[in-house]
């Protein structure tokens, strides 16, 4: 008890000691003071700072945004080096606005992110005063607003839309998209010096709010970004730095060359900018004055300003299809593509640029990410070339691999029946099968070409062409262009799709040239594409045009930084692989172009459009289409067609399309040898639909009264069907409609030739169908077929006997079945994806498989 007593009597001690101390160090504090500030010299320094302000900040610059009018004229001294955050206080009636520099000097962050209002209103501010007060076209914006979604920058849509500013990224992948183009925009390649700044041109990266999963790597880019950055032109704005750190990795010192500004309640404070301070004391770091910073500008002032540059930029770039075209008096495909082909691709400055494929470069490489105008600048090729040579000296092959608009105004529609009549094949959403059978069916013309150089002794397009010419032969050898949209689809992965897709590719684009054949491949990025890792070189070196639209500085070298901030409607081109060259050198090999967007003037498009088709062969066939998402029907197949006319004499059942460049009929021949029946696999009711299709088709081949037909449904899915199918062909052949009973009874009659379909086979009870086997074996050999669908492949096995007996059926067709099923039911492994809209046929007699679009009913088909 006694110790605790001493130590309480002890702590009241140290307590009055402490309570001493502290008042003996304020009254020394009060006598070694200054002298309060005088009034008058505060109102004088506010009234200097206010004219300076005026001085450094002119106009949009510095003036209050809440009574700028809209008609104040945009544009200035190029850079706007100053510019205004706010208004600083130093005593109640003592104002002068806080003006940084920034454009030109270094940078700018503010400790708070765009979540607080205050941030929110001034990031709006300053990317206003700087965009009206910079010449128009000068300032290249980019965006980032990974907590907000890009709401501080909604107002500002129509700058994004005239290339001047870009879609704000919104999470971390957009950030480092970002930081890239910002890099590339910083040095020409890793590890390269800074380069000079653009005498036309700066970027500014706005950052409103850091993505919640920004890591440590990105926060030391942007530190990178900051230190090199004025030195080539980019600066930076970044709200929230540094950012709360996570871990010890994470925590970030402040910005190099850079102004910043902490947000306190209900002011903020202005540190030192780069390399100067606003006090006379050295130990001052900030302005010794509270700031209030501005607040969100009136939204009718945001919107003037986006439209009027918006409008400058579009008038300044205008470039029409029909400045792509030949001239109005120049003859329609009056072009001869013996030494190669050529067409007006944008116009560099007030000059055409007219881009070629020949000997030298016969081959074109395009990147530019999505929204850059890619698919606009292969429509503009297209046509340019569609003009200026006729389908006799010039064929397309036309593959997409995306959404499907790139290429779908070159085929007829329903709406409209013309189409390019120099398209030989157009893929609208292709398969990679369907692009792998394009690839293939280049690689045999250029294998017969080049049997025909041999027996006529030359080496060079243009020389076969002579050489036929001099014989008499009536049609000209045509130039090939295939243009590959998004071709990295499929190169994708490695499977055996894409190994085969690589090898032609190569194949092509290194002898091609010699033999007339041209690519263009399109994408939005051409790295990533494991299948071309070890072929990158062979391949993409024999692509000497590199053409990069905004985003797609990927098809240049790392080096070559020429596409960094690229606005919309315009692309570098490069005819030298991409290589760069001294910055500020003339470079005769790469040009920057404008293009239009050739849907702008429809009637000119139209015109044209119809013009071309219209000057056609009168004998010439539309192109040969595959549209990925589009059903197969069998009323609309050539060979179901054919048969019906008593055209082919073959049975044949017909279950679709198969995938390659004449989308053929996948047939099943039906004849007297050991197998010849056909088996449909799958628990959708789609497998119902092919085997009706099926026996449609068989019953098409038969003349009248020749054949007979038994139809059993033994699941509700089918009975429609069925009773539909005996109904139709019932007025051609002899056709029973009849139940599981019946169904067992006509299995033992192998003496009657015919044709057995049986939809749901596997829901017949076990042991039900004695005479299954038999009929497997035999039935050919009678002239007796089973056409069945099948839900699943485990009762096929148990009623056919196994391996063995699945050996008795050599037409199978699967549909939604599992790879390792189909696998076991083939007896080797399969490179098959299921998927709507497609299935896989064998045939074993054959040892052929193949992939089919299936055919399906058509919507108005009643059952």
């Amino acid at each position: 008890m006694a110790d605790s007593s001493l130590r309480v009597q002890q702590a009241a001690a140290l307590h009055r000691q402490a309570v001493a101390a502290v008042e003996a160090a304020s009254v020394a504090l009060e006598s070694e003071a200054p002298p309060a500030a005088d009034p008058l010299e505060q109102h004088s320094l506010a009234e200097q700072l206010r004219a300076a302000a005026a001085v450094l900040a002119p106009g949009w610059l510095g003036s209050p945004l809440d009574a700028q009018a809209a008609s104040t004229p945009l544009g200035g001294v190029y850079p706007p080096q100053f510019v205004r955050l706010g208004i600083a206080q130093p005593l109640d009636d003592a104002t002068f606005p806080a003006v940084i520099p920034l454009l030109g000097t270094g940078h700018l962050t503010v400790d708070a992110n765009a979540t607080d209002n205050r941030v929110f209103g001034l990031l709006r501010c300053l990317l206003l005063r700087l965009v009206a007060a910079a010449p128009a076209g000068s300032l290249l914006v980019r965006a980032v607003d990974g907590v907000g979604g890009g709401a501080v920058f909604e107002p500002f849509a129509d700058l994004a839309d005239a290339g001047l500013m870009s879609p704000p990224a919104t999470d971390r992948q957009g950030l480092l998209d970002v930081l890239a183009e910002a890099d590339k925009w910083l040095r020409p390649g890793r590890g390269g010096p800074p380069r000079r700044t653009r005498r036309d041109r700066m970027m500014l990266v706005v950052i409103a709010s850091l993505p919640a999963q920004t890591e440590g790597e990105e926060l030391r880019r942007i530190a990178a970004l900051a230190q090199q950055g004025p030195d080539s032109g980019l600066h930076l704005i970044v709200a929230g730095w540094p950012p709360p750190p996570l871990t010890a990795e994470t925590t970030q010192p402040p910005l190099p060359r850079t102004t910043t500004v902490s947000v306190r309640n209900p002011y903020a404070v202005i540190g030192d900018p780069p390399g100067a301070t606003y006090g006379s004391a050295p130990e001052a770091t900030w302005l010794n004055a509270p700031v209030f910073l501005d607040e969100d500008p009136p939204p009718h002032l945001v919107d003037a300003v986006c439209r009027e540059l918006a409008t400058h930029s579009a008038a300044a770039s205008r470039v029409s299809l029909s400045d792509l075209l030949p001239e109005p008096g120049e003859e329609l495909w009056g072009g001869d593509a013996a030494d190669g082909l050529g067409t007006v691709v944008g116009h560099d400055g007030e000059t055409p640029l007219v881009l070629r494929f020949n000997d030298l470069t016969p081959h074109w490489l395009v990147g530019g990410r999505s929204g850059a105008g890619k698919t606009a600048f292969l429509i503009n090729v297209l046509y340019g070339l569609g003009a200026r040579y006729s389908p006799a000296e010039m064929a397309l092959y036309l593959l997409d691999f995306k959404e499907g608009v790139s290429f779908a105004e070159f085929v007829p529609t329903r709406r409209d029946r013309t189409w390019l009549p120099h398209a030989r094949a157009v893929g609208v959403e292709s398969d990679r099968e369907y692009g792998l059978a394009v690839l293939r069916e280049l690689d045999a013309e250029m294998t017969r070409r080049s049997v025909a150089y041999k027996r006529a002794g030359v080496t060079r397009f243009a020389e076969l062409r002579q050489a036929a010419a001099e014989e008499g032969t009536p049609k000209k050898l045509t130039r090939i262009l295939c243009v590959i949209d998004e071709f990295q689809v499929l190169l994708a992965g490695n499977d055996t799709i894409a190994t085969e897709a690589v090898s032609l590719l190569e194949s092509l684009a290194r002898k091609g040239r010699s033999y007339g054949i041209h690519l263009i491949l399109a994408s939005q990025t051409v790295l990533g594409v494991e299948a071309l890792y070890a072929k990158r070189d062979s391949i993409f070196g024999q692509f000497p045009v590199r053409i990069a639209l905004p985003g797609g500085g990927d098809v240049l070298e790392p080096t070559n930084d020429s596409a960094a901030g690229l606005p919309l409607g315009t692309a570098v081109v490069n005819t030298a692989g991409g290589l760069g060259g001294p910055r500020g050198a003339t470079r005769g090999h790469e040009k920057t172009v404008r293009f239009p967007d050739p849907h702008a003037d429809r009637d000119v498009l139209s015109a044209l459009r119809h013009k071309l088709w219209g000057a056609r062969d009168p004998e010439a066939t539309p192109p040969r289409i595959f549209a990925g998402y589009a059903h197969q029907h069998l009323a609309d197949d050539p060979t179901y067609r054919a048969a019906l006319a008593g055209r082919a004499a073959r049975p044949a059942a017909l279950v679709g399309r198969v995938i390659d460049v004449n989308l053929s009929t996948a047939a099943f021949p039906l004849d007297s040898s050991p197998g010849r029946h056909l088996a449909i696999f799958g628990s959708q009711a789609s497998g119902s639909e092919v085997l009706d299709a099926a026996a449609r088709s068989v019953a098409a081949f038969h003349p009248p009264r020749t054949t007979r037909f038994v139809i059993a449904s033994l699941v509700a899915e089918g009975d429609r069907l069925a009773e539909a199918l005996a109904a139709e062909i019932g007025h051609r052949q002899e056709v029973a409609l009849v139940d599981a009973a019946g169904l067992a009874a006509a299995m033992d009659l192998l003496d009657r030739p015919g044709y057995i379909v049986v939809f749901g086979m596997d829901a017949a009870g076990p042991g039900s169908l004695p005479g299954l086997r038999r009929l497997l074996r035999e039935g050919p050999s009678h002239g007796v077929h089973l056409l069945s669908w099948w839900r699943g492949m485990r009762r096929f096995n148990e009623e056919t006997g196994g391996v063995a007996g699945r050996e008795d059926v050599a037409g199978l067709l699967f549909l939604n079945c599992a790879p390792s099923d189909v696998g076991l039911m083939l007896g080797r492994p399969v490179d098959w994806h299921p998927r709507p809209n497609r299935a896989l046929m064998h045939d074993r007699q054959a040892d052929r498989t193949v992939n089919v679009v299936p055919f399906v009913q058509a919507e108005s088909d009643e059952l």
